[in-house]
C-alpha cells in the first residue's frame, strides 16, 4: 500500500431512530464524543475532520458542513465534506485514510450524520431531483420503483424467488435484535412475515426495505506511530477502492453491480488479496434492501453471480457461519441514516476485529473484514478492507 500505514483506533455511534429532539450537530457531537472517549483522546489531539452527509435537504439547511462543524468538533481545523449518496459512509473513511496516508495529518476524526426525519413529507421528495431533468424526471420516477425494477431484473435473470431474498431480511433483523442502537431488531421475525408485508412496488415489500432513520457514527483514524501509542489493538486499513458508473441507470445491466466489483478489485489489489472468499473473514455489505445484500456479495466476488442466496440458505452467512455477513443487523435491522449507515459498517468491522461487538460478536477471531457501501443513482461502489 502506498503512503503511511493508517489505523482506526476508536469508534462511536448514536442510536438509530427518529431523533426529533436533537439537531444534526447534536447527533454529530454524540458520535464524535463517544469515538474520542473510546480511545481516550481529545479534540486537541485531532488534526483534521472529515464530515459525511447526504443531501442538505434532509436537514433543511444549506452548506451542511458548516452546519455540522460545531457538533463534529471541526472548529479551527481543516475540514472536508464528502458526499456520494449511500456510499458516503465508507467513502468518508477512505478520505480519512488519504489524509493520513499522505503524510499531511497524523490524526483524523471522521463523522457521518443524517437526520432524515426533518424532510417532509418524506425524504423521497429530496431524491426526486437526482434524475435527469430532460430524459427521466418527466416520467415521475422515484427510487423505490427503480429499485423494484432492479430487484425484478436480478430475480428474473437468476431464477430467484421472493422467499430466497426474504431470508436476508430475516437474518439481518434477527441479528439487529442484539444491537443496542438498532431501530428494527426482531428476534422472532419469519420469512412469512416478510412475504405477507405490504407491497410497495412489486417485488419490493415493506419488510424488504430499511427504515428512514436519524443518527450519526464517528471513527478516529491515526498514523501508525500515534495508533501504537494510544491503543494496543489498532485495526489497520489494508485496502480501499471506489468506482463511479454512469448515472443513466437505463443503460446498465441492473442484474449485476459492476461498480461494486470494480471498487472491490481495487481494494483487494491494495490489500494483496488474491482469493477474497478465503481471505475475507467477515463482511458488512450495504443492505438498504434485502436483495442488495445478495447483489453486493456477488459484486464483491464473495459469491458467484446469482448464487449469493445460497450463502443465506445454507447458513454460511449466519453470525456463526463460515463467512458471517452483516452480523450487526445492517441497515435492514439497525436502521438507515444514509451516510451514517455506511460508516456504521466500518465501525462494526472495527469492533468485530477487536472482539468488542458484544452480543453480535462472531465466534473465533476474525482477522480481516470488509465494509462496503453503495449510493447515488445505483452507480457508486465504495469498499474498505480492515485487518489486525
Amino acid at each position: 500500500m502506498a503512503g503511511r500505514r493508517v489505523a482506526i483506533v476508536g469508534a462511536g455511534m448514536t442510536k438509530f431512530v427518529r431523533r426529533a429532539l436533537e439537531t444534526g450537530p447534536e447527533l454529530a457531537w454524540e458520535a464524535a464524543h463517544k469515538a474520542l472517549e473510546s480511545c481516550e483522546m481529545t479534540l486537541d489531539q485531532i488534526d483534521a475532520v472529515v464530515l459525511g452527509s447526504a443531501p442538505d435537504a434532509f436537514d433543511g439547511v444549506h452548506m451542511k458542513v458548516e452546519y455540522l462543524s460545531p457538533g463534529a468538533g471541526a472548529w479551527g481545523k481543516p475540514t472536508i465534506r464528502g458526499y456520494v449518496g449511500g456510499g458516503t459512509g465508507v467513502f468518508a473513511a477512505i478520505q480519512g485514510w488519504y489524509h493520513i496516508a499522505s503524510g499531511m495529518f497524523d490524526t483524523v476524526l471522521v463523522v457521518c450524520e443524517e437526520k432524515m426525519s426533518s424532510c417532509h413529507p418524506h425524504p423521497q421528495a429530496a431524491f426526486n431531483y437526482i434524475f435527469d431533468h430532460t430524459l427521466e424526471r418527466p416520467l415521475g420516477p422515484n427510487l423505490l420503483w427503480i429499485f423494484a425494477l432492479e430487484m425484478n431484473a436480478y430475480m428474473t435473470k437468476y431464477g430467484l424467488t421472493k422467499r430466497d431474498i426474504a431470508m436476508v431480511a430475516v437474518k439481518n433483523k434477527r441479528n439487529a435484535a442484539d444491537h443496542p442502537a438498532a431501530q428494527l431488531g426482531d428476534p422472532n421475525i419469519t420469512v412469512e412475515d416478510v412475504l405477507n408485508s405490504e407491497v410497495l412496488a412489486w417485488p419490493v415489500q415493506r419488510l424488504d426495505v430499511s427504515p428512514t432513520s436519524d443518527g450519526a457514527v464517528a471513527i478516529v483514524m491515526a498514523a501508525e506511530h500515534v495508533a501504537r501509542r494510544v491503543t494496543n489493538k489498532p485495526v489497520w486499513v489494508e485496502g480501499v477502492g471506489w468506482s463511479l458508473d454512469t448515472q443513466y441507470w437505463t443503460n446498465r445491466d441492473l442484474s449485476y453491480p459492476t461498480y461494486v466489483e470494480e471498487a472491490a478489485r481495487k481494494a483487494y489489489a491494495m490489500a494483496g488479496i488474491k482469493e477474497p472468499r478465503k481471505e475475507i473473514h467477515i463482511v458488512e455489505p450495504y443492505d438498504p434492501f434485502d436483495y442488495k445484500e445478495l447483489h453486493h456479495l456477488e459484486g464483491l466476488l464473495l459469491a458467484d453471480r446469482g448464487k449469493a442466496a445460497e450463502l443465506i440458505a445454507l447458513g454460511i452467512a449466519n453470525r456463526d457461519g463460515d463467512m458471517p455477513v452483516t452480523p450487526s443487523g445492517g441497515l435492514l435491522g439497525v436502521g438507515n441514516p444514509i451516510s451514517a449507515a455506511g460508516l456504521m459498517k466500518v465501525a462494526e468491522i472495527f469492533w468485530q476485529l477487536r472482539g468488542e461487538a458484544g452480543k453480535r460478536q462472531v465466534p473465533g477471531q476474525p482477522r480481516r473484514g470488509l465494509a462496503q457501501a453503495w449510493g447515488d443513482l445505483m452507480q457508486v461502489g465504495t469498499v474498505i478492507i480492515l485487518g489486525i
